[in-house]
């Protein structure tokens, strides 16, 4: 077989998959003779360069390779779905921020970088979403969970992995710093209450225990 059917058959059955597909899922569809994964890596990145000029493009992310279109084309796709994607306020964004960033880290250390309590509305709409998860427990008084995202949350945002995240120049975690161009964000939505931290110690306990 030539380099060319091999890229066909390739880019029809990303094109065509629900999901992203690994190497070792790709290599399945040449049985003989066999594509070595070195060399269908080889043509995955070719691939991705003959692209790289158009609307869509290919991108290796944590679970696998996958085609979507380029963020320049947000807008005028958009003009086709008429159901907006959630947007989430500033305050889930920060959680998610903080919890990507210095990951695995537990509810009251988030709220130590916030200034306020972290609502239960806050973590549900992100594990929810799938967002976030409980990887352990801090061995320390009350054995509190430790968050970290997931694989789905790289998916969502087209990242291979965390060191694909964007870099923090001056160190500041916000809700900006990963971006919008995966994940709505509305400044005014009022999902959260914020309540400072040194009013409301007992409360933050409570939830906490």
């Amino acid at each position: 077989m030539d380099n060319d059917h091999y890229k066909r058959v390739i880019e029809t059955a990303l094109i065509c998959a629900q999901e992203p597909l690994t190497v070792n899922e790709l290599s399945r569809l040449f049985v003989d003779p066999p594509l070595a994964n070195a060399d269908l890596q080889t043509i995955l990145l070719e691939i991705q360069k003959e692209w790289q000029d158009k609307g869509m493009e290919l991108v290796s992310i944590a679970t696998g390779w996958r085609f979507q279109s380029r963020l320049q084309m947000r807008e005028y796709l958009d003009r086709l779905t008429p159901e907006k994607p959630p947007k989430y306020s500033r305050a889930v964004l920060e959680t998610l921020a903080i919890i990507a960033y210095r990951q695995p880290v537990t509810r009251g250390e988030i709220e130590e970088v916030r200034g306020v309590v972290v609502s239960s509305n806050v973590m549900r709409q992100l594990e929810d979403r799938g967002w976030v998860e409980v990887v352990g427990h801090k061995e320390t008084i009350g054995r509190p969970g430790l968050y970290a995202t997931t694989k789905q949350f790289l998916d969502d945002l087209g990242l291979k992995d965390l060191q694909s995240l964007p870099m923090l120049e001056d160190g500041s975690i916000s809700a900006e710093a990963l971006g919008q161009a995966v994940i709505e964000f509305d400044a005014d939505a009022t999902v959260e209450t914020v309540i400072p931290i040194e009013s409301s110690n007992e409360s933050s306990e409570n939830d906490k225990s």
